[in-house]
């Protein structure tokens, strides 16, 4: 536990493993949490998408994302859920990349391997001898 300030409105709180969020912003988080629950509870909006809970609920399409990637919000219940891929932006369901983001950073990762390798190889040391010759007279 640690003394820190909240980045959502900037007042000192003490800070723990479980919350790092002042006590005011968390009772305004866990309000639009329910706000957002009570909203796609409904058989109605359940097929909603993400501008739409925004528009209903009023509630920031980033504490969406926030309540979605702690799981407190269970994509498979709402199938016109998602979030943006960390790296290109596309809607994803689940993880961080998308599928084409993930399997370029693996081939980027796999090209960096084998070439990790080609350095290895050409390292090997040459060494060369030399035989002194007697001066002959």
């Amino acid at each position: 536990m640690s003394l820190a300030n909240c980045p959502n409105c900037g007042s000192l709180f003490v800070k723990n493993q479980f919350r790092h969020i002042c006590e005011s912003c968390y009772r305004e988080e866990e309000e639009a949490f329910e706000k957002v629950y009570r909203f796609l509870r409904k058989r109605e909006n359940r097929m909603a998408t993400m501008a739409q809970i925004v528009d209903a609920t009023g509630v920031k399409e980033s504490l969406l994302m926030k309540f979605i990637k702690s799981g407190r919000l269970q994509l498979a219940q709402f199938p016109n859920l998602g979030y943006p891929c960390d790296r290109c932006g596309r809607q994803i369901r689940e993880g961080r990349l998308c599928v084409n983001c993930s399997k370029d950073l693996n081939q980027q990762l796999e090209m960096l391997q084998k070439e990790e390798e080609m350095k290895k190889h050409r390292h090997v040391e040459k060494v060369y001898y030399t035989s002194k010759k007697d001066d002959e007279n």
